[in-house]
């Protein structure tokens, strides 16, 4: 019987052979995906691909980006989104 901490399915099962010819199961984490622009649907520059129990444990600084819709937009839709409010005006 696994750890309870291992009795949950959010943790991948993956059975593993042993050098003895045994077979185990191992509990790997799932990988989280990395952000995406709501735009174009690129991945985010500049975040870091974490969980989010270890992405709260960053800095603000580093958990997301110092710009105008730092976490929403790329930076390519971003400059053509500045580009199209400053044509309007």
């Amino acid at each position: 019987m696994p750890r309870p901490s291992q009795r949950t399915r959010s943790k991948k099962r993956v059975h593993k052979t042993l050098p003895g010819g045994n077979k185990t199961i191992h509990y790997k984490r799932e990988v989280t995906s990395s952000q995406h622009c709501h735009l174009c649907g690129r991945p985010i520059g500049g975040i870091p691909h974490l969980s989010t129990s270890e992405t709260r444990k960053l800095n603000r600084t580093k958990r997301r980006i110092c710009r105008p819709y730092g976490g929403q937009l790329c930076s390519n839709c971003l400059k053509n989104l500045l580009k199209q409010a400053a044509r309007t005006l």
